[in-house]
């Protein structure tokens, strides 16, 4: 307990999800929370998106842990609106030592729009760039940056190939620069003292895999195929026998990340993949 205890933390995509995860698991361990999601649709990806009211039960958690929190709406691709946000919202809680870019869509479809590949460009690569520029001047030495990528970035280019579509591609490229952006970036910010590193889940059951389109995409053998039969196909991805993390695995890493436990860390690429991209590297075709 109290691995992150008095820190404030910011987290994007907070309302539902890994964001919410992250969110509960940091306060368990001692820090206050901001948690900024856009709670809208998105306008190409097949699932509903986060309410205003999923971001207030996130508080209500947070809450319940015993730590404060700080919830704005506020859209990653508006920078303006996210400098806004985190001016007040440091402001009230004094401080900010970690940040969680974490907020994204996954609009992946084999009918999906050219739009999608924009969309998901937009709101996951953009997005967190703005959310970590919009932060940076708030951080001080000591502090961590923790990007959400993707074992999709670190798979071989598909470009939307096998039928998974435009907003997949969009949703690969995307992850595969936030890889490179955390890298580079570190670099800058090792002299200041301050830590980038990225975190690449493999399948998690939230909503960005957990609906129709998505379970169309990985079945295109099956009319109407189901949570199970997607599950099939999920399981042979990894090397060790699941077809989905927890989503506390995930926030795990997170924790560990946002801690002194890791002060020298910084540039990691940390995959929580069960053996997906080993298995990959030694020949097998998820696609095929």
């Amino acid at each position: 307990m109290n691995r992150v205890l008095n820190k404030t933390v910011a987290i994007t995509g907070a309302a539902r999800g890994l964001g919410r995860s992250h969110a509960v698991r940091l306060a368990e361990e001692g820090a206050d929370i901001i948690a900024l999601d856009v709670c809208e649709d998105s306008s190409t990806a097949r699932y509903a998106g986060a309410t205003r009211t999923d971001l207030d039960e996130t508080a209500t958690l947070v809450e319940k842990a015993g730590r404060r929190v700080v919830t704005r709406q506020v859209d990653v691709r508006d920078r303006a609106a996210l400098q806004q946000a985190f001016e007040e919202a440091v402001a009230e809680l004094g401080g900010l030592d970690v940040v969680v870019a974490n907020a994204g869509i996954s609009p992946i479809s084999p009918d999906a729009p050219v739009t999608a590949f924009t969309e998901a460009i937009d709101v996951n690569l953009v997005g967190t760039v703005n959310t970590v520029h919009a932060a940076l001047p708030h951080l001080g030495d000591g502090a961590s940056i923790v990007l959400t990528g993707s074992v999709a970035g670190l798979m071989p280019r598909y470009d939307g190939a096998a039928g998974v579509g435009h907003g997949a591609a969009g949703y690969a490229f995307s992850k595969h620069m936030i890889a490179e952006y955390g890298e580079r970036l570190a670099v800058r910010l090792a002299p200041s003292g301050m830590r980038v590193n990225v975190v690449h889940p493999t399948n998690a059951p939230t909503d960005l895999l957990k609906n129709p389109a998505a379970y169309r995409t990985f079945r295109p053998d099956l009319e109407n195929p189901t949570a199970d039969d997607v599950e099939q196909v999920f399981q042979r991805m990894h090397g060790m026998p699941i077809a989905y993390l927890d989503t506390s695995d995930v926030s795990h890493a997170v924790v560990f990340l946002a801690s002194d436990e890791s002060r020298y860390i910084t540039g990691a690429q940390l995959k929580i993949d069960a053996g997906l991209v080993g298995k990959l590297e030694a020949g097998f075709n998820y696609l095929a």
